[in-house]
């Protein structure tokens, strides 16, 4: 299987909170990588992987712009606000790639003119992540101002810990070349999305989690009927809706996770 079709743990947890559903424990624990089929069509995010030796989010320079004292809001938008529309979604974890609940997340950024508001608080603003760690903004593109390309600035800090500062980047932009801070590792994956568009990107905050930790257990080779709870490691087979199944990483099975919804575990035999 080629590196295109490998999916990260923090890919397959950003999945299962998105869809509101429990992550397999082995996926929070164990060092091995979870993958999708290779007929799937799914590649990771541009965005950093939180595995077990990956670094956290790089840190950027502040800048002169930063404001403290931002008003708590999700948008930073009124319905007489010029620009593109952005919405920018992502999750904020740990070097365990458990979610950071109640992470801080102050953003500030440039309006359509690459203009900073430095009297008042137009284009800033915190929020804090939910139970998840997920964040929604609902902000602008903004504009370029010389000797930079187009970026948002953003502090992310979890509950007690040191902040993160740094800066998020949009794909194919032409300065994206001669700034000479880009990082490309701080690029955000964006769409459109009509006349608007979306980004999302997640933070690994450097952060010590402490996973929960599962003892898991082979089925017999022969195959059993799929059953949530049980604990199955990788080369297990089993059926489910009539069809056999291997099990692709160790996990305990959790409502949500059958096989034919869950290709990142499971290849149909």
């Amino acid at each position: 299987m080629d590196e295109e079709t490998k999916l990260s743990r923090k890919t397959v947890l950003r999945a299962a909170l998105a869809a509101g559903v429990a992550a397999p424990v082995a996926l929070l624990g164990g060092p091995a990588l979870a993958r999708t089929a290779a007929t799937s069509g799914q590649v990771p995010a541009l965005t950093p992987s939180c595995h077990d030796d990956d670094d956290p989010t790089p840190e950027q320079i502040e800048g002169p712009y930063f404001k403290p004292n931002s008003p708590e809001r999700t948008s930073l938008v009124t319905p007489g606000t010029q620009g593109t529309r952005l919405t920018l979604t992502g999750y904020v974890f740990g070097l365990a790639c458990l979610p950071v609940d109640r992470a801080l997340l102050d953003f500030w950024q440039a309006d359509v003119n690459g203009a900073y508001d430095n009297t008042g608080y137009t284009f800033r603003g915190h929020q804090y992540t939910n139970a998840q760690g997920a964040f929604t903004l609902s902000t602008i593109v903004p504009g370029l101002y010389p000797g930079r390309t187009r970026h948002i600035h953003v502090k992310v800090q979890a509950p007690g810990r040191p902040i993160l500062t740094t800066q998020l980047y949009f794909p194919n932009e032409p300065r994206n070349n001669t700034d000479s801070i880009f990082d490309a590792r701080l690029l955000m994956t964006v769409r459109d999305n009509g006349s608007a568009k979306e980004a999302a990107f997640d933070f690994v905050l450097n952060v010590p989690q402490n996973p929960p930790t599962s003892t898991v257990t082979s089925t017999p080779p022969g195959g059993t009927t799929w059953a949530a709870g049980t604990g199955y490691a990788a080369g297990a087979r089993v059926t489910y809706g009539g069809r056999d199944y291997v099990c692709l990483q160790g996990h305990t099975a959790q409502p949500g996770w059958e096989p034919p919804n869950v290709p990142a575990l499971w290849r149909a035999a």
